[in-house]
């Protein structure tokens, strides 16, 4: 049989065994050596890197277990990393190293909670700052002693919205829009409309600014012990810090090098550094990475991140995207799992394609008649975002969660200037009164104009519909807090958008509840979409697949250097309606601007 199989060739040749058998083995080695490197000692000091935007998720297979730069944390790993220490004995304490923070308020928010529920179990947690700015320095007042590296300084200055508007300087190239806005809340189109930004713009940027800060005075007097106005009058007054300053000032514990704070926890502890500490994605991985460990009753974590898409054809680094067929194939797992027991859909998506966001609504709706959904809100849960968090019986947000947003808007580029400006002519044979109308390169007349306000009004009529159904109100109730208007999570319960305050972990607990399970037990999560690692391609066969999730990872760091540029508010929005040609109706976030 061997001898025939040799003839006819395939995978029973020499080379092609030899192939595989030489795969099979480095795989092996490299899993022998990774776990082997993983190997915690009796007790260590647990030191966790926080810094960057941290993403909901992070990528597929986003770095090899050896050599290279490793992806920063996700606020999923994160968050699973201070879960688990408060239970590890092998934890002495941790460490938490704060540096470059640029995530939403609602992340911090969440993160400080988790530190929080740490220090209840008696495990002591510090932070260490390297130039904090205001972020950073909010989040590290929720740990038990801050210290701030000797020679830095601290720029506690406030917060700011920035707004920009592109349509003067886009009209001198000869490039115009268009704009269905439905309604006058739903400003995502006023920075390719306008010139400066509406009296609506204003009001809900200005009270999410006033959300912000109301939060970060509270919370830092609260957890420092000192008066909101004493630290207000820092902000106002100072601004920029020494160290020694604010250590004066008991907004800090204390000022001391790495190196110093090495040399004492080696002296307490009776180990060298390089002994003593465990990294925390070392610590992830060792304790058994972000999949199940255990055989029992488990809650799914369904995450819809970033830009909602119809069919995952988000460019190559856009960012994130979720896509209705991803959606489906994480609820089937759910569903078909038989130790799920209930849904957790987890949200950080400022919305995006309208049809798609309801055809998301409608498959979450037909899973939650098998098993329960509970809706959580992470950074942004924002118009199509929102949407699909009406499948959760009860909905969860934080109080800085961006939500709301119930709205629709359509934008139509006109480059015909940019055309005659540069000399190309362009000739149009038509049939059909409107076969010309949605093309970019002329203005729409009077009558297609019509047509396609009327369409942004049909889906903003149903959008209201599906609100009205999902929180049991009247069409006029929900339009009374719709009109695009954008919510924090503490006025969305105010208003009657969210049901309760709380993370992650409040919405397990419901849905937990929802589910029966035992009110003692702790079930294990299993997050869906499942994320492959490079190994888990490997053996499966998924080469070219390995190679594009690994091309992705190389693109993001890339492109992180041009971060500054592509985040610009309205820059995501363009990205997206310019990937076809015909104007989309999209069920997006209007707020684009980040509160730093």
């Amino acid at each position: 049989m061997a001898e025939k199989n040799r003839k006819k060739g395939g995978c029973f040749r020499a080379g092609c065994l030899t192939l595989v058998v030489g795969v099979l083995l480095f795989a092996g080695i490299g899993v022998l050596a990774h776990q082997w490197g993983n190997r915690l000692p009796g007790r260590f000091v647990l030191r966790v890197p926080v810094s960057g935007a941290i993403d909901e998720r992070s990528p597929d297979a986003a770095s090899l277990p050896f050599g290279g730069t490793r992806q920063t944390l996700s606020l999923e790993e994160l968050l699973t990393i201070l879960d688990r220490a408060k239970t590890d004995k092998r934890v002495d304490s941790v460490l938490l190293q704060i540096d470059g923070l640029n995530a939403p308020a609602a992340k911090v928010q969440e993160l400080g909670n988790s530190i929080a529920d740490l220090r209840k179990s008696g495990k002591k947690v510090t932070a260490l700052l390297n130039t904090p700015g205001d972020k950073e320095y909010r989040l590290a007042a929720a740990c038990d002693s801050i210290i701030v590296q000797k020679g830095s300084w601290m720029l506690l200055d406030g917060l700011k919205a920035e707004l920009f508007f592109f349509a003067e300087p886009l009209e001198k190239l000869g490039v115009s829009f268009q704009a269905a806005q439905w309604k006058k809340y739903k400003s995502a189109v006023e920075s390719f409309t306008r010139s400066s930004a509406s009296p609506e713009n204003l009001e809900e940027t200005n009270a999410l600014l006033d959300d912000a800060w109301a939060d970060y005075l509270d919370s830092v007097s609260r957890q420092r012990r000192v008066s909101r106005e004493a630290f207000r009058s820092v902000v106002d007054s100072l601004a920029v810090l020494t160290p020694e300053k604010a250590l004066s000032l008991r907004l800090v514990d204390r000022v001391a090098t790495e190196r110093e704070l090495d040399k004492e926890y080696e002296e307490r502890l009776g180990k060298p550094a390089d002994e003593l500490f465990v990294e925390g994605r070392e610590y992830l991985d060792a304790t058994g990475g972000m999949r199940p460990q255990s055989i029992g009753d488990r809650i799914a974590v369904v995450a819809i991140t970033g830009m909602i898409v119809s069919d995952g054809s988000a460019e190559m680094g856009d960012g994130e995207a979720t896509d209705v067929a991803t959606l489906k194939q994480a609820l089937q797992t759910a569903l078909d799992d038989t130790k799920v027991k209930a849904i957790v859909l987890r949200i950080d998506s400022p919305g995006g394609d309208a049809l798609a966001a309801s055809t998301m609504l409608e498959l979450l709706e037909e899973a939650k008649t098998k098993k329960p959904i509970v809706a959580s809100m992470s950074g942004v849960a924002a118009s199509g975002g929102y949407m699909v968090a009406l499948a959760g019986s009860k909905i969860y947000a934080e109080p800085m969660t961006v939500t709301g947003s119930i709205g629709v808007f359509s934008l139509k580029p006109d480059f015909g200037g940019l055309l005659e400006k540069s000399g190309i002519r362009r000739e149009v044979l038509t049939r059909g009164r409107f076969a010309d109308a949605y093309t970019p390169f002329k203005p729409f007349d009077d009558a297609s104009f019509r047509k396609f306000v009327e369409t942004a009004g049909t889906i903003y009529d149903d959008f209201i519909a599906k609100v009205a159904k999902g929180r049991r109100m009247t069409p006029a109730e929900v339009d009374a807090v719709a009109g695009g208007r954008v919510w924090s999570g503490k006025r969305a319960l105010e208003v009657g958008l969210i049901d309760r305050i709380g993370g992650l972990d409040a919405a397990v607990q419901e849905a937990k509840k929802l589910a029966r399970m035992d009110a003692k037990a702790k079930p294990e999560l299993l997050y869906l979409p499942v994320r492959k690692t490079w190994l888990e391609y490997l053996l499966a066969g998924d080469a070219s697949q390995l190679t594009s999730a690994l091309a992705a990872g190389i693109v993001r760091q890339s492109l992180g250097e041009l971060q500054p540029l592509a985040n610009l508010p309205g820059t995501r929005t363009a990205r997206f309606l310019l990937r076809t040609e015909a104007p989309q109706v999209l069920a997006l976030d209007p707020v684009e601007v980040e509160i730093k």
